[in-house]
């Protein structure tokens, strides 16, 4: 327990921060514990308020529109979320811990004794879209492997792993890794979050907060803290609680791959004449709306959706402003739509393989995905192959 409570002596208050392991039986037993050992001020969770709505009261997954989802742009982040939810909810299955149960603990034992409590984290959205938008193409990419594995792997961790997560060594080293293999993705999901958490939990008023965080922001919101008090930064986090919007390189960048296209076309027309033009469009057409189609064939598409993801590729690569996932999941949204029990098990699904191919809400974002990155994959095949046709 030492090692997971430390007591932040402020100028005129204190700061009890209690690290846990999200999935961990002992983490639930030992912060009921310790509120009512500690009888705080306020009890502060490492939660935002959607994620409390959904935990405290489930999902309100029936008022979901998925139309709206991917119209938006969404698709990717909702799945994403889903598949973290997922991977959280099979690595606790084996001690039975669910996700977060330790921060329900902590504000059913609060509401008990009638202690207020308040949560603390920024909006997950926020974060993840932070998180896409400041990676670079190549970081882009190994989020994404990331993602999908974690959807699809069987990884589980027996009691004595999950406690060990709560050691500074072990945390050190999960934090140097992560640092190494997505720099950007743990400044936003770490180092951010450190100081968005300490602010949140420092402008409260009580003389004595008790915090339940994760244990691999303790160090990080103790510096911050720090920092706070001896008014060396503000507790505003107006900078970091927004999604940063598309840099002019970022907008310019969605019009090269088209440009290179039509470019290529014409230089083939002008050079070889119509044969050898028609070629190369025809090999520009077979790269990108093949890789597409295969891409929703792997999700068990629905055959007009493979059909369609065909087509739709070589017109969406030339507008930057869709894609062809977009029109691959709503062809799939129409001919298979979500049922109510699709809605009911999706907790459930989200943590096999099987769950995400037979659940028909993940389905379609999984041929959003894939369908996407085939006809990605096409184009950058394409460019060469077109190239030596045409030039």
């Amino acid at each position: 327990m030492a090692n997971t409570v430390r007591t932040i002596e402020l100028k005129s208050r204190k700061i009890i921060l209690v690290g846990t392991a999200h999935i961990s039986h002992e983490s639930v037993v030992e912060v009921s514990d310790l509120i009512r050992q500690e009888n705080p001020g306020r009890v502060c969770v490492e939660l935002d308020q959607n994620r409390y709505q959904s935990m405290m009261q489930g999902s309100s997954w029936e008022n979901l529109d998925l139309r709206k989802v991917l119209k938006e742009k969404k698709g990717f982040f909702m799945l994403a979320n889903l598949a973290l939810s997922g991977f959280q909810k099979r690595m606790g299955e084996g001690v039975g811990a669910k996700p977060g149960e330790e921060m329900v603990a902590a504000i059913k034992t609060a509401e008990e004794l009638g202690i207020p409590w308040s949560t603390c984290d920024r909006e997950i959205s926020i974060t993840l879209r932070r998180a896409w938008a400041k990676s670079n193409f190549w970081n882009k990419c190994k989020l994404l492997a990331s993602l999908i594995s974690s959807a699809f792997t069987d990884e589980k961790l027996s009691a004595e792993e999950i406690e060990k997560l709560k050691e500074t060594s072990e945390l050190e080293q999960m934090m140097n890794e992560l640092a190494d293999y997505l720099p950007s993705v743990k400044t936003v999901l770490i180092d951010e979050r450190d100081r968005y958490l300490a602010s949140k939990i420092y402008e409260t008023k009580e003389p004595v907060v008790l915090a339940v965080i994760g244990a691999g922001h303790m160090a990080g919101i103790e510096r911050w803290l720090h920092k706070l008090d001896s008014g060396e930064i503000s507790a505003d986090t107006s900078d970091i609680d927004f999604v940063p919007p598309s840099s002019k390189w970022t907008k310019v960048a969605g019009w090269i791959i088209p440009a290179a296209i039509v470019a290529l076309i014409v230089a083939s027309f002008v050079k070889t004449g119509l044969q050898g033009g028609l070629n190369t469009t025809l090999q520009w057409i077979l790269w990108n709306g093949s890789l597409s189609a295969i891409g929703s064939a792997l999700c068990l598409a629905h055959p007009l959706t493979i059909v369609v993801s065909f087509i739709m590729a070589p017109l969406a690569t030339l507008n930057p402003f869709v894609g062809v996932g977009l029109f691959a999941a709503i062809v799939e949204l129409n001919l298979r739509k979500p049922k109510v029990k699709d809605f009911e098990r999706l907790s459930e699904d989200v943590t096999s393989v099987k769950g995400f191919y037979k659940n028909r809400i993940t389905h379609i974002l999984l041929i959003f995905l894939l369908s996407s990155i085939g006809g990605m994959i096409g184009n950058f095949i394409a460019l060469p192959v077109m190239a030596a046709h045409g030039l």
